[in-house]
């Protein structure tokens, strides 16, 4: 083993598109050393020749920073840390491509949507494995270019060892710590005991808002706003705090707020101070549009099973009923598969 800090660790984000660039941009502001690494030509080539450029579009400015880009053939050496942010459809394949790349005592910590630590682990062993659940949302451009779609006050990453000792998890801290300097935000990372806690705090939001982003078109603020949209996210809300619960487990606060009680309670005037609340509980969000419309739009099959399929599996594990889970993910496939078009008009089919 040997000692590494921030300044001295070799970090490799792979995969490179909205969230990883944005990270990648961030921590290189803030001083580190970082290789970002993607299949997509066309964005490594752009960050080559003109840097990594983020707009931030709910603050009406970017900025462009130099970095070091490169394609997954380019990669020499090994890695003190990488973080995992390519879709989680291909991982067993993608993490025995990194297994070489990683150092005796280097640690995978995956920033992916849903559940991802179990498949990790399967690959590079619990011990290795780290999970982070971000909360921040960003849009692909090209040619070196991403959106950033929160605002930057409302960023953060909360990180976690899966089912280890969690040795690492200060260096994850000092790594990350550096990109929330790069924004001005001295929170903007923080460990956590209750890993899965933040997993299923994350894909409740996710759950809620990226499908229904998919099935509608609409950005997060539009679903919050809109009242057939609005009543199935709180819906969506509903199913997965009942599936955490009856699983056992803790929903770690998002941003300071209690999901629970914030937005689950029960009684009349509790559902209607959710109804009202919501779209002020988005609202450092409004801007976001889900990944996942992306990819559907673009022709790709997205990752909506690892999302409201993860929701709807686990509920079929402890007896929970997930009926518009089930719904959203049906549709989502309706739509990949070219039999429904993605409108507003599919929250009547949801609302079925």
């Amino acid at each position: 083993m040997h000692t590494v800090t921030a300044k001295t660790a070799r970090i490799a984000i792979y995969g490179a598109g909205a969230m990883g660039t944005v990270l990648g941009a961030l921590l290189t502001q803030g001083g580190l050393n970082v290789d970002l690494i993607t299949r997509n030509q066309d964005h490594v080539k752009g960050l080559k020749q003109t840097g990594a450029t983020v707009v931030c579009e709910a603050e009406n400015r970017g900025f462009t920073v130099r970095v070091n880009a490169l394609l997954p053939k380019e990669m020499q050496g090994e890695y003190d840390v990488v973080f995992l942010m390519t879709k989680q459809r291909h991982n067993a394949e993608i993490l025995q491509f990194l297994t070489p790349y990683l150092r005796a005592d280097g640690v995978v910590c995956t920033t992916q949507n849903g559940l991802p630590e179990s498949g990790v682990a399967a690959v590079i062993g619990k011990e290795r494995t780290y999970g982070a659940a971000t909360s921040y949302g960003a849009s692909f451009l090209g040619g070196g270019k991403v959106a950033l779609t929160s605002k930057t006050d409302g960023m953060s990453i909360e990180i976690g060892g899966y089912e280890n000792g969690g040795e690492k998890l200060g260096l994850l801290a000092e790594i990350l710590s550096f990109a929330g300097q790069a924004i001005g935000k001295a929170e903007f990372v923080k460990q956590t005991d209750n890993l899965l806690g933040a997993r299923w705090s994350k894909l409740t939001i996710n759950a809620a808002f990226s499908g229904l982003s998919v099935v509608t078109g609409l950005t997060f603020g539009e679903i919050a706003k809109k009242h057939k949209s609005r009543l199935l996210a709180l819906q969506i809300f509903r199913e997965c705090v009942a599936v955490a619960k009856a699983s056992g487990i803790q929903l770690a606060p998002m941003q300071g707020h209690d999901i629970e009680k914030l937005l689950c309670g029960t009684g009349s005037f509790k559902r209607l101070f959710a109804y009202m609340v919501l779209p002020i509980a988005m609202k450092r969000h409004k801007k976001l549009r889900s990944g996942m419309l992306r990819d559907v739009a673009e022709g790709r099959k997205c990752e909506i099973d690892y999302i409201n399929g993860a929701v709807v599996r686990q509920g079929e594990q402890v007896g929970v009923e997930t009926p518009v889970c089930k719904k959203l993910v049906e549709l989502v496939h309706g739509i990949e598969n070219g039999l429904y078009e993605t409108s507003y008009e599919n929250v009547d089919f949801l609302n079925e």
